[in-house]
């Protein structure tokens, strides 16, 4: 008999908000906490089983939310006693990388799980490095346990022009050296909406020691439609056997205007963190 674990709490609030959108207040705002379940492989900072703390944020289109919520993840960092240094948060914005996406030949639905195969390849760039990740966009890779991840299938043009758009230069600099990319109305959105979450967070006192803009950032979910941002640990911390760990990303999120419609029809703004 199957058994269903809840993996997180993002999509079971959307169904609640779809099912009582009418009488809920706008914007609306939500946090929660309990236990979440994954199938991963446990390690340091892994777990298949944990509580999660989540917030979110209904009816609001703007990017101004999604610096809100960039700067909540701040504020939760140092409340649970993470001092400044130890922690950043990193904000990219989707948009960038789906406008790469089908500048190279990878949009529509015919390319949903190419595309969250790249997504999932980008997501380990910190822990595999470009050489990993390169593997993964082509035609795979082997870890040292000796089992094989199926790749994207890409070509080295189209791995060339997502590891460009992937590299950690300063926003200013977030051009692209494919025209069709640079032409492309998603990626030229996505790099306004970063700049202004960024003179959003600033001017509010947030600094680069706290937040800082990072297009390495993608998150491994489909339904992320704009900014997305990851909470990450820079401590080293000695584990049970006293070897020195990293933790790296301890929670993340971004917008997410598609995930509530799915239960409504209709377009619903939405924005949150984990």
């Amino acid at each position: 008999q199957w058994l269903s674990l809840r993996y997180d709490l993002t999509a079971p609030m959307a169904r609640f908000v779809a099912e009582n959108f009418e009488r809920l207040p706008k914007p609306y705002r939500s946090y929660r906490s309990g236990w979440v379940f994954r199938n991963e492989k446990p390690g340091p900072g892994r777990f298949r089983q944990f509580m999660q703390f989540d917030a979110d944020t209904v009816g609001t289109p703007g990017v101004a939310a999604d610096a809100e919520m960039a700067m909540m993840m701040a504020d939760v960092m140092e409340a649970l006693g993470i001092k400044r240094g130890d922690y950043v948060i990193r904000v990219n914005n989707r948009k960038v990388l789906d406008g790469v996406l089908e500048a190279i030949g990878l949009g529509g639905d015919e390319n949903v799980g190419r595309r969250l195969t790249v997504l999932r390849a980008i997501d380990k760039l910190d822990k595999l490095g470009v050489e990993g990740v390169r593997l993964l966009l082509g035609t795979g890779r082997k870890d040292e346990s000796g089992d094989f991840t199926k790749g994207a299938g890409l070509d080295n043009v189209q791995a060339e022009a997502i590891l460009h758009a992937t590299a950690k230069p300063e926003l200013g600099d977030l051009g692209h050296p494919v025209s069709a990319v640079r032409a492309s109305q998603s990626f030229n959105e996505g790099v306004a909406e970063l700049s202004t979450i960024e003179d959003l967070v600033r001017a509010a006192g947030y600094g680069e020691d706290r937040i800082v803009m990072d297009r390495s950032v993608v998150r491994g979910l489909e339904y992320y439609t704009g900014p997305v941002y990851e909470a990450e640990l820079l401590a080293e911390i000695p584990n049970e056997e006293g070897k020195i760990v990293r933790f790296g990303s301890v929670g993340g999120g971004g917008r997410y205007d598609g995930l509530v419609s799915r239960f409504r029809g209709e377009p619903v703004p939405a924005t949150g963190f984990s």
